[in-house]
């Protein structure tokens, strides 16, 4: 169960994986970490319900298994999915939460990174609700790098990538769109590896 939206007791924005900063709606699509998994990698996502349609609570309900499969012919493509993701950013920065840090969420699929297979096992994934090729909203850069200051503290996140770097030739979000420079201080602060582009 997520926890309340409050500091816990030692004042710290986190509880058993949880952040203070996000709404939280917990998804039943997530399972146990290997035990040996070091969570270094913030892995990024785009996504939209219908594919360039905003707003609305499509991914929630998708993340929930909730979703009405019968109210967009793109749904009936996608029909029994069962995915999620640790974060959702909204295209007005609202940063939603669905599974827990300490727990692997179901994001990533087939995927391969720096020797290691099976990201899911070692990344914290967020989504950013867009279109590949499509730009991105100050607000969302500002609510994740946010998300990632908050998440250096918690966990030993040493590298950022886009789903595209671990799924090559599969994914190509988050697309062209996204402004990885807009990253780049904050990359060099928090001593983030990213990739290349």
């Amino acid at each position: 169960m997520p926890a309340n939206q409050t500091l816990a007791m030692d004042g710290s924005p986190w509880a058993n994986g949880w952040y203070a900063g996000a709404r939280h709606c917990a998804s039943p699509n997530f399972g146990a970490r290997p035990a040996d998994a070091v969570l270094d990698l913030v892995l990024l996502h785009s996504i939209s319900l219908p594919p360039g349609v905003y707003g609305g609570d499509a991914v929630q309900r998708l993340f929930t298994n909730r979703l009405d499969w019968d109210a967009h012919p793109y749904f009936q493509t996608i029909r029994g999915l069962e995915v999620s993701a640790h974060f959702f950013i909204r295209r007005d920065g609202v940063l939603w939460q669905f599974v827990s840090c300490d727990d692997r969420a179901w994001h990533a699929g087939t995927s391969f990174y720096r020797e290691r297979h099976n990201c899911n096992d070692f990344a914290i994934g967020v989504e950013l609700e867009g279109l590949e090729g499509q730009t991105f909203e100050p607000a969302q850069y500002a609510s994740l790098r946010t998300l990632l200051m908050a998440l250096a503290e918690q966990y030993p996140i040493g590298h950022l990538a886009g789903h595209s770097d671990v799924a090559p030739g599969r994914k190509i979000d988050p697309g062209p769109g996204f402004e990885w420079h807009r990253l780049s201080d904050l990359a060099l602060q928090l001593r983030l590896d990213v990739p290349t582009r």
